[in-house]
């Protein structure tokens, strides 16, 4: 590690980005081969279960975020990687989170390195206010994406109704149907 963060930062970056990616697809990758596996030995009953579907549904919808968050964790990384390989999660949701995960943590990596980033950590958790506070960064974050997913699928609704020529908008008096 020290002969990768003593090269140059964009050296240093690139490299840390395509180790990082590396790592991550091949566990990925293995999670996706022992699924299939699975299917084919008597685990079968269980991963072609309901409960099963419901959980690989569930980590196809949202199970990216920690996909890209797990980067910034030690020690979690190659099971939520595992975990989405284990789930199939979809490659066009998975390749993303993991570039998005990738890029922090060669970043994370070829900046301030791993001591640093532990300091950082030990100083939020040391200080209730400190703690309160990424709490709140990373709870208003959550809420504003989800009330941009919100807003963008109210305003995706309102552009097709208005474009259905049975739903379309009428006059108010109008209440008679056409036809």
């Amino acid at each position: 590690m020290d002969a990768v963060t003593s090269l140059p930062f964009a050296w240093a970056f690139l490299s840390l980005f395509v180790i990082v990616m590396l790592r991550s697809n091949a566990t990925y990758w293995a999670g996706r081969g022992l699924s299939a596996g699975g299917r084919k030995s008597k685990l079968q009953k269980y991963l072609n279960s309901p409960s099963f579907a419901r959980a690989e549904s569930f980590i196809a919808r949202w199970g990216a975020p920690a996909v890209s968050v797990s980067f910034l964790t030690i020690g979690v990384q190659t099971a939520v990687n595992l975990a989405a390989g284990l789930g199939r999660m979809p490659l066009r949701r998975y390749i993303p989170a993991t570039v998005v995960g990738a890029i922090a943590w060669a970043f994370i990596y070829a900046t301030i390195g791993l001591a640093a980033f532990d300091a950082a950590l030990a100083a939020a958790a040391g200080s209730p206010l400190a703690l309160m506070l990424l709490i709140l960064v990373i709870a208003a974050a959550a809420v504003g994406v989800h009330l941009l997913k919100v807003s963008r699928r109210r305003k995706l609704d309102r552009e097709a109704l208005a474009a259905c020529p049975v739903m379309g908008h009428e006059p108010a008096g109008n209440t008679q149907p056409q036809l």
